[in-house]
């Protein structure tokens, strides 16, 4: 990187940046001096200790503390991360009285824990370059050391139930890893610019090696390390200007920095954690925060009321969580024996050093042994299941035995799959998409060797063959994606609720549907996704290739697979032999059919789950399971009502009220774009419900992994995107015989053709004022009722289609 020629221009701003600045947040507030007084908010002796002194007189700070309570509360509440009552409204108002006197009689619980971690190193930290609100990802180093904190955390007993982290990609992801790494990836977890790093401003992106060399090592220590000293601030027309960045659309001017001091940084955090992390964990929550090391620090600082010279001597190692304990006024509790930093209370899950030794050592095994794997030097917290991991066995082993003799021993089997049962039940050998399938039977398909032969509609068609309504950038849209492949689908398993991570191919799956989307120009503002890691992690992976994980995660057990009950972690074979082929076959094609249901005492029974349970709001109380446990407990133990088996219409009665009640009205109705990462059959019942597929086929739709779905809610149809990157097309046949429901022709109101007469004025205005196109603009209208506005020109003229921006794509 060479940012050389970027540095003489910052010298002229080393005088005025070096003046003692004004230490205040950004609200435009002047700070004034003023008389002490004998009562103050909790925020005003907050900022008093953080080293702002009193800055206003009590009403006008009161205001200010308010204003900023009534920020963090719409920053937080935007979309709710924890379940709430998707019924009536007036149901929920009832409760309400109940609920107030149930906390009033209950005990104050025990406050929860605070732990702080850095995030893991950046490609810049590693570079050694200014990066502020720059947003470079993590290098391996770095997620190495998430990993190695989340093991920490393991080994010491520590359960955080909430998480917060910045709106920056190297603070998300090391929240990720840390999650993945402790099996916790469903866990509420909030993205709150106040947690960013410090905003270096002009300095960013430069190396701080040559901007040293350039301007002074003193200058730039000046900078790095006084607690008022503002850097040079970015111009708006900096690439680096927050401004610029659409992730900060929502704030103002004010709250966007030009440039920040150490303390300014700090006092940004302030509210965050008045009026949210500290009132998690006054309600007896474990609060995982996963920042940058000035917004940690001015954590710290207000924490053990550290003076303004001490906290320029506290440093946060990446790597090693930082734990604080607190009595029940919420004041830091004493380190004791146990390993802490000179001025805080913090306990140290590790001395710092010993991590970087380690992975030193592990750099030096892979140059001695190459190949290595690292999860053969390290670890692995949460394994496949014994019968995973046996079939995965039996299933190498049978294709080493093919390779060695070139003889297929399972070629013994049905030569005539359509006469067994247990046949091949697709029109292609790839048991990657068994999750929940059925077989054509041939009453119900006259042409079983050939089924699309006789329904498919001319319109339904990829996009490159189907023309539909151009989808603007200002339209909503909703987005479908099955998670990935896990090992469960690759080995013909029935999962269900059970939580298997991505397999490796199922990782691919997930960037191929991110890399598609952004071929095609999709940005989205929320996520949906259920509680189950393959759904999340398939999220994560297509919004990082979209460059854009900082927007919502909702996660929610509405959006879950369906529970298979005693079938869960089962294969065919395996239930057939114990149940019989037929009952099978009835337990998988039958609409509101349950299989038969888990024990209240198994480990597939969601209810058992205590990490999880904790959080869903919105299912009855189960009494009988209630007394059964309070008995066990010895103690009063509310359980609610978690399915032991569930059909497919079970299935579909949670996820369309949640697309439906949630999703529309917090979401689509306010012009968000939204993602939803889900499995097969919660999506088949918000399809069913879009689309308008009948019950009786809606065993035959079958939705391949991996593929983006793009529900277009004016035309109310579904398209698929071309992958322009391979030769290697999804098709409708993938989506089974019920694909002549799915792809459906679009729907064009009245309204649209107005709007396309408007869209015809334009065009035709616009090749008025074109000197060099005499062509007038033309309206197809096909029999598709496609509609295109087109110029004629010379083939060779016309740009290619890929890469075409958003308002280009034709669904």
């Amino acid at each position: 990187m060479s940012n050389s020629p970027r540095i003489p221009f910052l010298c002229l701003s080393v005088i005025v940046s070096l003046r003692p600045c004004v230490v205040g947040y950004h609200t435009g507030w002047p700070l004034q001096a003023t008389k002490l007084h004998t009562r103050r908010s909790p925020m005003q002796l907050t900022v008093k200790a953080i080293g702002g002194g009193d800055t206003r007189d009590e009403e006008g700070f009161d205001f200010y503390s308010r204003d900023l309570q009534k920020q963090i509360t719409l920053e937080s509440t935007e979309y709710p991360v924890i379940d709430d009552d998707v019924g009536s409204k007036a149901k929920r108002w009832m409760k309400r009285p109940f609920q107030w006197i149930g906390r009033r009689l209950s005990k104050p619980p025990k406050p929860g824990k605070l732990i702080l971690l850095r995030c893991g190193q950046s490609e810049w930290n590693a570079n050694g370059t200014f990066t502020g609100w720059a947003d470079p990802d993590l290098t391996q180093q770095g997620i190495q050391e998430c990993q190695h904190a989340a093991r920490l955390l393991l080994a010491e007993g520590y359960e955080p139930d909430l998480v917060y982290t910045s709106r920056l990609k190297r603070s998300i992801k090391s929240a990720a890893y840390v999650l993945s790494e402790l099996g916790t990836l469903f866990l509420p977890l909030q993205k709150s610019w106040r947690l960013n790093e410090r905003c270096y401003g002009a300095l960013t992106g430069l190396s701080k090696k040559e901007t040293a060399k350039a301007m002074g090592a003193s200058v730039v220590q000046a900078w790095r390390n006084s607690l008022k000293a503002r850097p040079p601030p970015h111009s708006k027309e900096d690439p680096y200007y927050p401004g610029n960045d659409r992730r900060y659309a929502d704030l103002s001017d004010d709250q966007i920095p030009l440039s920040e001091s150490l303390l300014d940084t700090m006092k940004r955090t302030i509210p965050l954690w008045e009026y949210k992390i500290k009132r998690d964990i006054a309600n007896g929550n474990n609060v995982l925060v996963v920042g940058h090391g000035n917004t940690l620090r001015g954590l710290l600082k207000v924490i053990d009321d550290v003076s303004d010279v001490e906290i320029q001597e506290v440093n946060l190692p990446r790597g090693i969580p930082v734990v604080y304990s607190f009595d029940k006024n919420l004041r830091p509790q004493p380190a004791g024996k146990k390993l802490s930093q000179l001025n805080t209370n913090a306990i140290f899950l590790e001395k710092p050093g010993l991590l970087q030794e380690a992975l030193k050592q592990q750099d030096k095994w892979r140059e001695m042994v190459p190949g290595l794997d690292e999860d053969q030097i390290r670890p692995q917290v949460a394994r496949d299941r014994t019968l995973v991991d046996a079939m995965q066995q039996l299933r190498a082993e049978q294709r080493a035995e093919i390779a060695i003799t070139g003889v297929d021993d399972m070629s013994f089997t049905a030569k005539d799959d359509t006469h067994s049962p247990l046949g091949n039940e697709r029109w292609d050998d790839d048991p990657s998409e068994f999750e929940d399938w059925d077989e054509f039977s041939g009453d119900e398909f006259e042409d079983r060797s050939s089924p699309f032969l006789s329904w498919t509609p001319a319109s339904v068609s990829p996009v490159s063959e189907n023309k539909r309504p151009a989808l603007k950038e200002s339209d909503p849209v909703v987005v479908f994606i099955r998670h990935g492949r896990t090992a469960h689908n690759n080995l013909g398993l029935f999962t269900g609720w059970e939580d298997p991570p991505l397999a490796p191919d199922g990782i691919e799956d997930a960037k191929r549907a991110g890399r598609i989307l952004k071929q095609h120009g999709f940005q989205f503002d929320v996520l949906y996704t259920s509680w189950l890691a393959r759904a999340i992690e398939t999220g994560l992976y297509v919004l990082d290739e979209l460059d854009c994980p900082w927007i919502p995660v909702i996660k929610s057990w509405r959006l879950n697979e369906r529970n298979y009950g005693a079938l869960t972690g089962k294969s065919k074979a395996m239930i057939a032999n114990e149940y019989g082929e037929e009952q099978l076959k009835r337990w998988r094609r039958g609409f509101k059919i349950r299989p038969p249901p888990v024990s209240s005492y198994s480990i597939n029974y969601p209810g058992n789950d205590f990490r999880r349970i904790k959080y869903v709001k919105d299912l009855r109380v189960s009494w009988t399971e209630t007394i059964n446990r309070s008995i066990e407990q010895r103690k009063f133990q509310i359980h609610r009502k978690f399915p032991k088996t569930e059909s497919l219409h079970d299935c579909m009665k949670r996820s369309i009220p949640f697309y439906t009640e949630r999703i529309t009205k917090e979401a689509i109705h306010r012009g968000k774009r939204v993602l939803i990462t889900s499995h097969e059959n919660a999506l088949r019942g918000i399809l069913m419900h879009l689309c308008g597929i009948p019950e009786e086929a809606m065993n035959q739709l079958h939705i391949p992994n991996g593929v983006p779905l793009v529900y277009n809610l004016k035309a109310n149809c579904i398209t698929l995107l071309e992958d322009n990157e391979s030769d290697t097309q999804i098709s409708i046949e993938d989506f089974g015989p019920a694909a002549k429901y799915l792809f459906r022709p679009c729907e064009l109101d009245d309204g649209f053709f107005e709007e396309s007469t408007v869209e015809r004025t334009e065009a035709s205005q616009q090749v008025e004022n074109d000197p060099v196109s005499d062509t007038p603009p033309r309206i197809n209208i096909e029999e598709d009722m496609e509609i295109i506005v087109s110029r004629d020109t010379d083939s060779s003229t016309t740009p290619p289609m890929n890469g075409s921006s958003f308002s280009e794509l034709t669904p």
